[in-house]
């Protein structure tokens, strides 16, 4: 489901440029007959428009919302940001300077890539990965290395076994919290061990959170909350999030927390990419998210919603296939994955799929190891239990007329 592009007179870079899988199929599932467990987005049904509204309204009172901002971003957010992820690090302190703002999440990890990635350096990732970090790192001519991915995250046991026979990435990026396309969180023992290599190794981690906050309370307790972020144990880490998932894409917020050599390059780099983001929709962000008691009570409403539509689907998919699928149980985030044990290409049942009106993205869209080929990622987020329990429906009888052919 991949494109590549080169037309004349372009430059040699461009010969790395792919279009996602998933930016793809955005163009198939458009249809109105078609229901998308494709792309990760939020549920636009779930975005808080009135609250937005209200912070519109808010920031328009203010003359700094309609001129230039810093590179770095309105301070004002960066402030919002920096007491937020102290919370998130256990009350750790983070300085302000740390926080760059950018123009969500997926340009912090370019610009990221810009300063931290020489053509030819080594680049680990997750295996299977992000797409868009693998976008990210091939168009940055990275040499992209991938460490598997266990049901405790990535396998840092191979990543020693690797270093200690001469890798040397210059980067490591890894979602820790409820993976995509995974699912799954990185154990605290991991993220232990790899801040460790990290400081003995010398490379970066990039620590990617955009899923964080969607974690599922099943109880009045913290049952859900992921362990501490890696970054508290080590100074090596950089964490990325952002505020479309939580709040809303057109937003367009994200940022990172860096040391500030890494800061003052990315910033550098900013201004000749952009100058500087949107005041107006920063200063929104930072509105909402300052707004403590508002944002805890939005954020229950998510996590209880998302939890029933991820038990919907994965509850739909075990009476659908039973013994056929293994299917992952997640416990936060946007995404299962799961596995055919029955020898389905998922690349081939996909065409059958969009015929029956449904779509999913194939696990080869991950990786390329042959192992994806029976694997899936199935998005619960955007659809209600009734809805993904009609995709599953047709998810089967575009399996059974795949098998058919077969």
């Amino acid at each position: 489901m991949s494109t590549t592009y080169r037309p004349a007179g372009l430059a040699a870079r461009t010969d790395s440029l792919t279009s996602s899988a998933i930016r793809d199929l955005l163009a198939l599932t458009a249809r109105d007959d078609v229901i998308s467990l494709a792309g990760g987005l939020p549920a636009t049904d779930l975005i808080p428009i009135d609250r937005i509204a209200a912070a519109a309204e808010a920031a328009l009172r203010r003359p700094d919302a309609v001129q230039y901002c810093e590179t770095s971003g309105h301070r004002t957010l960066r402030s919002v940001v920096a007491a937020r992820e102290s919370l998130t690090r256990g009350g750790m302190p983070v300085p302000v300077e740390s926080v760059i703002v950018t123009h969500g999440s997926q340009q912090a990890l370019t610009l990221l890539a810009q300063a931290l990635i020489d053509p030819g350096a080594v680049v680990v990732v997750d295996e299977p990965a992000y797409t868009g970090a693998l976008q990210v790192f091939s168009i940055a001519e990275a040499c992209i290395e991938s460490i598997p991915i266990t049901d405790t995250g990535m396998d840092t046991d191979e990543l020693e076994r690797r270093l200690a026979a001469g890798l040397r990435p210059a980067v490591v990026h890894t979602v820790a919290n409820f993976h995509n396309p995974r699912g799954v969180t990185m154990s605290e023992q991991r993220r232990r061990h790899l801040a460790a290599l990290a400081d003995r190794y010398g490379f970066w981690v990039i620590e990617d959170d955009p899923y964080g906050e969607i974690c599922f309370d099943t109880t009045e307790s913290d049952i859900g909350v992921p362990p501490l972020p890696i970054a508290c144990h080590s100074d090596r880490v950089i964490r990325l999030s952002s505020a479309s998932k939580i709040l809303a894409p057109t937003l367009r917020v994200g940022w990172f927390v860096a040391p500030p050599s890494i800061c003052a390059a990315v910033e550098l780099l900013k201004q000749g990419a952009d100058l500087c983001g949107s005041s107006m929709t920063q200063l929104m962000a930072a509105e909402m998210l300052a707004d403590t008691a508002w944002l805890d009570a939005h954020l229950v409403v998510l996590r209880r919603e998302y939890a029933c539509r991820a038990t919907a689907l994965t509850n739909a998919l075990g009476a659908e296939f039973g013994d056929r699928l293994t299917v992952s149980r997640p416990e936060g985030g946007m995404f299962a994955w799961a596995t055919f044990r029955d020898g389905t290409d998922t690349g081939e049942l996909l065409d059958a799929a969009l015929d029956h009106g449904v779509a999913f993205v194939p696990g080869t869209a991950f990786a390329s190891d042959a192992q994806y080929r029976h694997s899936l990622r199935l998005s619960f987020a955007g659809s209600t239990p009734a809805v993904l329990a009609e995709a599953v429906r047709r998810l089967g009888a575009a399996h059974t007329a795949s098998t058919r052919v077969r």
